[in-house]
């Protein structure tokens, strides 16, 4: 017999379809839901904007911590006598970390409830992100910052099919944005605090910051997100039948190479600002939290624009304007007050497109929308990767810092292929 909740209704009650009825009826809560909370009592507490702070919370402790580590490089660096690319690996094994365990925990954990599985998560995050801070040598630090990324795309991932469900219908892509709510304002707050701590104190008390805001959110999670009964146990190898679907692979697509023209743009901001638009040094700090603000405004815009429009659109429109944005950027950065302009603007871009692609995975992968929001999260650090390294091949070959802009409109363009060749296979789906 099949629980089925309608958050329209005005009473917000939990119904039982009755065999040969098509009326509902109402039933007793649980003793375990009435324990935890449901979704029911959230919505008619009106807690539910706090329910979803406590995945922005989250978000903000990853934030800081895929983040905070360019800040800190020199710092790592220069306290275990490494060099600068040594210590860049702190950032590359981060990434790896993500990308297996983004269906690695989602398959463990899948057949577990989301809020106890989302509360290990952090507790995880936070023990290692602990460990990291006190790891004696590089060898352990490799390990530590590894296993740290393990509940990254995880968390992420259910947390969009979390935060989706607990919204009412038409505002489910603002809702996923209230979780990545936390990056930006990690960008924002968490990472220049963390970076001027690591420079003036220590790094190591950085990310045990980043420990104790871990611990935050799982406290904040056990008090205040609602019972969410688990999908029906299907298991994780029928759950892998959508890697079969064409519309999930062109997702990734989207994700991997089109959010890379962000990480071509991101990546080396900081010389394009200096040596192009001739700003101090000094000012970096600066630029980044006008870029993280952008990133924040940005994600609610994306989220409200996929709940009134649809998320393929959504997703195609932004990444055409992202084409648009880069090539400007481009343009306009040897002009101090333009390049200013641009980087609240290419920020607010970049990151509008976050929610609106994750409805997209989580509306195309029915009975895996788990396993296929984790899997977005992993192709995003891959994009990551891609749009770094493909943008720094120009720099390479002695052309100048706005080169990897127009990487980055390429990888962008990409992605609105990918979503040309997923409309028209909606159209004509054999």
């Amino acid at each position: 017999m099949n629980q089925t909740f309608y958050p329209h209704t005005e009473k917000r009650k939990l119904y039982v379809a009755q065999p040969g009825s098509h009326k509902p009826v109402t039933r007793p809560v649980p003793a375990e839901q009435k324990k935890t909370g449901t979704v029911q009592s959230i919505l008619n507490n009106g807690a539910l904007k706090a329910s979803l702070l406590t995945l922005t919370i989250g978000g903000f402790s990853i934030g800081m911590t895929e983040f905070m580590m360019m800040g800190v490089l020199p710092d790592v660096a220069k306290s275990l006598a490494i060099s600068i690319p040594s210590a860049g690996n702190l950032i590359s094994i981060y990434a790896l970390g993500v990308v297996i365990g983004a269906p690695l925990m989602v398959g463990l954990a899948g057949h577990f409830p989301p809020k106890k599985v989302l509360m290990s998560l952090m507790l995880l995050f936070a023990l290692f992100n602990g460990l990291f801070a006190i790891a004696p040598n590089y060898s352990t630090l490799l390990l530590a910052r590894l296993f740290s990324g393990l509940p990254h795309g995880a968390f992420f991932g259910m947390g969009a099919v979390v935060a989706s469900k607990l919204a009412e219908p038409g505002r489910e892509a603002r809702a996923v944005s209230m979780m990545f709510a936390g990056l930006t304002l990690a960008n924002i707050i968490g990472v220049p605090l963390g970076t001027y701590i690591g420079h003036n104190l220590s790094w190591r008390l950085s990310f045990a910051l980043i420990a104790i805001v871990s611990l935050v959110a799982a406290g904040s999670i056990k008090k205040w997100l609602p019972f969410i009964a688990p999908a029906p146990n299907e298991g994780f190898k029928k759950s892998l039948s959508v890697l079969h679907q064409k519309d999930f692979w062109l997702i990734i697509g989207i994700s991997a190479i089109g959010t890379g023209g962000l990480f071509a743009w991101i990546s080396y901001i900081a010389p394009m600002m200096t040596e192009v638009a001739g700003f101090d040094g000094n000012s970096i700090t600066a630029i980044m939290i006008i870029a993280g603000v952008g990133m924040a405004v940005g994600n609610f815009l994306g989220g409200r624009l996929a709940d009134r429009f649809s998320p393929l659109k959504t997703t195609s429109l932004l990444l055409l304007t992202m084409v648009c944005v880069l090539l400007l950027v481009a343009l306009l950065a040897p002009f101090k007050i333009a390049a200013l302009v641009m980087t609240f603007v290419t920020g607010a871009v970049a990151f509008a497109v976050i929610a609106p692609m994750q409805m997209l995975m989580i509306n195309a992968a029915k009975k895996a929308e788990m396993l296929a929001s984790a899997s977005l999260q992993a192709s995003s650090n891959i994009g990551n990767a891609l749009g770094a390294f493909l943008g720094g091949l120009p720099l390479i070959a002695g052309f100048g810092y706005t080169s990897p802009l127009y990487v980055g409109a390429a990888l962008a363009l990409t992605g609105f292929v990918f979503c040309m060749a997923l409309a028209k296979l909606e159209k004509n789906p054999a």
